[in-house]
């Protein structure tokens, strides 16, 4: 089962669930308020290693992988 990450949009608590793909889009309630939350994107890093062992990013760099923002919406960067 994967995770997946949601964000309570009345108080900001994010979490992650271990849940069923089927259940993915549900809406779980918050532990904090009890209000449901709302699926958040997730973001991983993905590395490639060559020949002589060192590793380099798969993708191109931005300031976006180490952002904390919930959203491209609510980022300060």
């Amino acid at each position: 089962m994967p995770i997946y990450e949601y964000c309570c949009p009345d108080c900001g608590l994010e979490f992650e669930l271990l849940r069923q793909q089927t259940q993915s889009d549900d809406r779980p309630a918050c532990s904090r308020c009890g209000n449901p939350a709302r699926r958040v994107f997730s973001s991983f890093a993905s590395f490639s290693k060559s020949n002589d062992g060192s590793s380099a990013p798969i993708a191109g760099s931005s300031s976006c992988g180490t952002c904390s923002a919930t959203s491209c919406g609510t980022c300060h960067s």
